[in-house]
């Protein structure tokens, strides 16, 4: 299964911005399933993760403003971003962490005024 990222864009300091991650196949067979982003100069980092259950986990730093959600009938994982700060400019990938996936292209994200 293929995933492939969209929804990035330029928005302001305590902005909103809706990611996807679309699948070419089922995602019910995906047990887990996370977002990730990697800012200029600085390593890729984990920003939320989602089982197939419904548990859901969060990098500190965004705790409490992103939610993950998965919709397996649309296959399709979304990253809902709130109160966003300059510091979670980014490109944003998604990944299928069980079973490991590889990496697509991303989708730049920019928080500035």
């Amino acid at each position: 299964v293929q995933l492939v990222e969209s929804g990035g864009g330029l928005v302001q300091p305590g902005g909103s911005l809706r990611l996807s991650c679309a699948a070419s196949g089922s995602i019910r067979s995906i047990n887990r399933m996370g977002w990730y982003r990697q800012a200029p100069g600085k390593q890729r980092e984990f920003v939320a993760q989602i089982i197939s259950g419904g548990y859901t986990d969060y990098a500190d730093s965004v705790k409490g403003r992103f939610t993950i959600s998965r919709d397996n009938v649309k296959n399709t994982m979304y990253l809902q971003m709130n109160s966003l700060k300059p510091e979670d400019t980014a490109v944003y990938y998604c990944r299928s962490i069980i079973p490991l996936g590889s990496w697509a292209q991303g989708t730049q994200v920019t928080v500035s005024s």
